[in-house]
């Protein structure tokens, strides 16, 4: 069952009251959702809250907390992707499947092989952004992963203090990706960068800029993934191998 991000000020006496047009037409004209039926909701704080529909009227809806937790729907540490923009429906593959694995956001990365335009990336960040958002309802995340404006290379690995950064490559790669994480184990409140590149590649100048930074190129085995594919893969693998 999807849940419904809300915000504190919609709660007041174990009552929740949803009276924003974007979730009240989902709840009530798209699931066309009936009085005494179960809804979930989740606020800014993560708190998740299991209730029935006591009331609804033409602009706004009325629930009764019937059971509140804190919701554990999300890693243990954060979880960046930097990746090469894909064309159409591959990319919103990739949002979708980003957010459903954990990721805490995604930074699209202008590469030399880009198959996308920057003209054409810019104008996608707020439809990717409402993907991710989707994809957060439907697997009821605890929070909403962030789509960032369209970066280079060089500027996301100096965004922040990432606890490791590494980079999925199709060649030229030093370590199996399990062999990486089992020597580097991934820990509670780390910051972690994955950086995924597009269908033909990343270029020699970018392998050279991996090498500089001193950071690890690391390989999924022989077989040759697309992008999207790749993505799921790497994204899946990492959750699967911190888990403790």
């Amino acid at each position: 069952m999807p849940h419904f991000f809300i915000k504190k000020k919609d709660i007041s006496d174990n009552i929740i009251t949803v009276s924003d047009d974007a979730n009240y037409q989902h709840i009530v004209k798209s699931l066309r959702i009936k009085l005494n039926e179960t809804l979930l909701f989740i606020d800014e704080d993560e708190i998740e809250y299991k209730t029935r529909v006591k009331d609804i009227q033409k602009d706004y809806m009325i629930a009764v907390i019937v059971e509140s937790y804190q919701s554990t729907r999300k890693l243990k540490y954060n979880l960046y992707l930097a990746q090469s923009p894909l064309r159409s429906d591959a990319q919103i593959t990739v949002m979708e499947k980003a957010t459903e694995l954990g990721v805490a956001g995604v930074y699209p990365i202008y590469t030399d092989n880009c198959a996308v335009k920057k003209n054409v990336i810019d104008t996608k960040i707020e439809k990717w952004q409402n993907t991710m958002y989707a994809a957060s309802k439907q697997c009821e995340r605890a929070n909403i992963p962030t789509c960032f404006p369209l970066s280079s290379l060089d500027e996301v690995v100096s965004c922040r203090k990432f606890s490791k950064i590494i980079a999925l490559c199709e060649r030229d790669t030093e370590q199996y990706l399990k062999e990486y994480l089992s020597e580097n184990p991934i820990k509670a409140g780390d910051d972690v960068l994955l950086i995924i590149g597009p269908e033909g590649g990343f270029s020699d100048k970018e392998f050279l800029y991996f090498k500089t930074h001193n950071i690890p190129r690391i390989s999924l085995g022989n077989l040759i993934l697309k992008a999207e594919t790749a993505v799921i893969t790497t994204v899946g693998d990492i959750v699967y191998e911190s888990i403790k």
